[in-house]
């Protein structure tokens, strides 16, 4: 009877140890995983926050629907921070400290992300493929809660000038820039790595979030020789430059994008304002595969529970959506932040969606080694070249 007191004492003591393991662990109870997301929902960037929240939500409602992973429901909280600072401060202190979020996806914006990393990284909340490709998104001091998708701004402008270097045999680069880290790290990648390539920086032009009247800074580019000109504008800052290069008949300048401008609304400009445009991405855009198995169950699914088109940004938040599901699946019954870790670490696989190679190790936090290279054509991003990094 002693002996059998003693066991049960045990048990009781080690399921209280297991019960408290669990409680230590933001976010996670026996029913329930708890994800969150910072966006911008109802400002300049709605177009890319609505999409890819959108996204995320039907990967997460399938999953639920299918009875949870692990027998944990995924409730995924998205707040709206109206591309505001002070705003995406105040959501990240919500869903960290009241909402008690076990990981946060796709959180939009680099200042805003790194705002939410001094409320974040105390508690051990995961950060996972946020919406920006700034390289401040996977520091080398303090990288391990810290996951992105793809390449950083940085990279896919040095790929996107080494294959316009080979294709084209033009020489003088030059950028156009917000002064903001977006912009500043583009045009350092265009500064830094033109000689390396086989180019000469010729000239620069800075511009403000609010400008829209390009003539004067396209005029002194067309003056300083420039063939190759990197942008880190806004999305409609780049339409315009493109249009207004073309209404001056300078057609044999060739202008390079990044992830930032590689959205379905730049491509269908009417009046093919943007046809030769190229782009240096993380993904392959969505809108030429529509017609594939895996696109094409996705933008069923999207359309029919949204009413709209599935883009792009919705493809990448169910896809990053979709990366968390296997994780949880892997990490097993018992989901702590060590076995979250060690599940993402070693998720090794060909996204068919995004159409890229997703491999994360103990040593790399990036998932997809490759830049893609697209041009518009005839309204649409058409997939020209991969380099792998």
């Amino acid at each position: 009877m002693k002996r059998t007191m003693k066991a049960v004492a045990g048990a009781m003591l080690a399921l209280g140890l297991s019960q408290a393991a669990l409680a230590q662990t933001q976010g996670v109870s026996d029913s329930e995983v708890v994800i969150g997301s910072v966006n911008d929902m109802s400002g300049i960037f709605a177009a890319i926050g609505v999409p890819a929240m959108n996204g995320a939500a039907l990967r997460f409602e399938q999953a639920n629907a299918a009875g949870g992973v692990h027998g944990r429901q995924i409730k995924f909280i998205a707040e709206d921070m109206g591309y505001q600072l002070p705003r995406a401060t105040q959501a990240y202190n919500k869903l960290v400290n009241r909402d008690k979020v076990f990981a946060m996806i796709q959180s939009l914006g680099t200042p805003h992300n790194l705002a939410g990393f001094q409320v974040m990284d105390p508690k051990g909340v995961f950060n996972i493929n946020p919406l920006t490709a700034a390289r401040e998104m996977l520091p080398h001091d303090n990288f391990k809660t810290k996951f992105i998708g793809f390449s950083s701004y940085y990279d896919q402008t040095v790929a996107g000038l080494r294959y316009l270097a080979k294709e084209t045999g033009l020489k003088k680069v030059c950028t156009m820039y917000l002064p903001t880290d977006f912009g500043t790290e583009i045009s350092s990648a265009t500064k830094e790595k033109a000689a390396e390539l086989g180019l000469e920086f010729a000239s620069e032009t800075t511009h403000k979030p609010d400008e829209q009247d390009f003539v004067g800074a396209v005029q002194k580019l067309k003056a300083d020789g420039c063939q190759i000109i990197t942008m880190a504008l806004g999305v409609r800052a780049g339409i315009t430059v493109v249009g207004t290069a073309k209404q001056m008949g300078w057609t044999d300048v060739k202008f390079l994008a990044t992830s930032a401008g590689f959205l379905e609304a730049v491509a269908a400009v009417p009046g093919g304002v943007t046809d030769g445009l190229y782009a240096a991405a993380g993904w392959v855009d969505l809108q030429p595969r529509k017609g594939d198995p895996v696109p094409a169950a996705f933008v069923k699914a999207y359309e029919e529970k949204y009413g709209q088109p599935a883009t792009g940004f919705a493809m990448l938040g169910y896809s990053t959506a979709d990366i968390v599901v296997r994780a949880l699946e892997a990490a097993g019954k018992d989901l702590n932040r060590d076995s979250f870790l060690a599940a993402m670490e070693q998720l090794d696989f060909h996204d068919e969606l995004t159409d890229m190679h997703m491999k994360y190790t103990p040593d790399n936090h990036q998932g997809a080694n490759e830049v893609t290279i697209s041009i518009v054509k005839d309204g649409m991003w058409h997939l020209i070249a991969r380099e792998t990094l």
